[in-house]
């Protein structure tokens, strides 16, 4: 690492909390697509997209030029003061694309985590109930009723005390834990039993696909169980699809690919292509629960995002990415089913589309690979309960020369990997 990135890395230690964990050592210049350039000019094949915001890629010209056109014309009003079409166009747009039962009606925010929460300040009106239930491994934020919702108490939940009451978690269907359907659906009724009873329950909140739990998909039973016992006990069912949103699955939402439909589902990350905002979509009732100024926020459909993300749903649907995702995610699946041959490291491959993961035996392992790939100019994420997967979040618009490129440079961090292995063991 040169003076550059290392001067500001010395800056960085004085000016802000180490609070905020920070991956690469090294700061971005500009960046294109599927490609970031540092400030030295070294080149990176982005395999992160911002961490799921970036399935358009970075700076897609049509983002560029509805920002650009909206800059022109005004950055802020806030919508609850003087409010502006393209908001109502937009949720309009997601009324119609999103899979709910009967009419439907969105409200943006800013952040993911905004979303969830006000995702259960509307079940919570709806039902009259404060009960809420998700799942270990799950990820829904970093605010504190966000924090009580995530199953995963290192570092998310560490070193921040008493969280809200009324949250209860259980177990999250897997196949390489050992987790059964019959065992989730078990652990809620167990929560019914010992914890709160289904009539104090207000929804059930969970990922389709868990992002930070290491991309654990949900069987089609398992949701088609969860539909039942909520229609069972009058509770609402949240799809928190703030990281499988928008083609990553290879459908627009996550959810269209189950026979069931949610009450509600969260969105943020890659609706606004790098520009902050968030959204509840649901049926129109539910969405209606709360009294006039119950909902909203300073920033909320902030119009620069709003912008953004019409922009968005024209680029996913016109460059038709959420067929490219089937074909990327397709690709990279038979690399890793190559690679799991001769590697004894890989315990799973799974995902959805293009939302891929393989799991490793530990995350010392992961953490290699991730180090190799970053060498050779490949920036890719670790997650799971264990930090033990790595997950793939490239862009859906990756020219497909690079994205081979980017799989050689993950066959090598492999071979490299396990031969270290071997020589240690021998």
């Amino acid at each position: 690492m040169d003076s550059k990135h290392t001067d500001i890395n010395s800056r960085k230690q004085q000016a802000t909390p180490r609070g905020v964990g920070i991956m690469c050592s090294w700061y971005v210049e500009r960046a294109e697509n599927a490609t970031l350039w540092d400030m030295d000019g070294r080149e990176y094949t982005d395999f992160a997209g911002g961490i799921a915001v970036l399935n358009t890629g970075h700076r897609h010209p049509k983002v560029i030029a509805a920002v650009t056109e909206q800059l022109g014309k005004f950055t802020h009003t806030a919508y609850q003061v003087a409010p502006y079409e393209s908001y109502v166009s937009l949720a309009e747009r997601i009324n119609q694309r999103a899979p709910i039962e009967g009419p439907a009606k969105t409200a943006f925010f800013t952040t993911g985590a905004e979303a969830v929460e006000n995702a259960v300040k509307i079940a919570r009106a709806a039902t009259g109930r404060y009960g809420i239930i998700t799942f270990s491994g799950g990820f829904h934020g970093r605010t504190f009723m966000t924090m009580a919702m995530t199953g995963k108490t290192a570092p998310y939940k560490r070193d921040f005390g008493v969280m809200p009451a009324g949250v209860f978690h259980g177990r999250y269907p897997s196949q390489s834990q050992g987790i059964s359907v019959d065992d989730a659906m078990e652990s809620i009724e167990n929560i019914f039993s010992t914890d709160m009873v289904p009539q104090d329950v207000a929804a059930i909140v969970l990922e389709p696909v868990q992002g930070e739990g290491g991309f654990n998909v949900a069987p089609q039973e398992f949701l088609v169980r969860l539909r039942e016992l909520c229609d069972q006990h009058g509770i609402l069912l949240i799809a928190d699809e703030v990281q499988t949103g928008f083609a990553r699955t290879g459908q627009l939402f996550a959810m269209q690919h189950y026979s069931i439909k949610a009450d509600m589902i969260t969105m943020a990350k890659s609706l606004g292509g790098g520009f902050p905002i968030s959204g509840v979509v649901g049926r129109a009732e539910i969405m209606d629960a709360p009294n006039p100024g119950g909902l909203g926020g300073t920033y909320a459909g902030n119009p620069l995002a709003v912008a953004a993300a019409h922009a968005v749903i024209d680029v996913i649907e016109e460059e038709q990415l959420c067929e490219r995702a089937h074909v990327l995610g397709s690709q990279l699946i038979k690399t890793l089913e190559q690679l799991k041959v001769t590697s004894s490291m890989i315990q799973d491959i799974r995902g959805l589309g293009s939302m891929v993961a393989v799991e490793l035996e530990y995350a010392e392992q992961a953490k290699a690979i991730q180090e190799y790939a970053m060498s050779q100019g490949l920036l890719l994420l670790t997650c799971g309960k264990s930090a033990n997967v790595i997950r793939f979040l490239y862009p859906l618009t990756i020219p497909a020369e690079q994205f081979q490129k980017a799989l050689d440079i993950l066959k090598a961090g492999f071979t490299a990997v396990t031969q270290q292995n071997l020589e240690r063991s021998a």
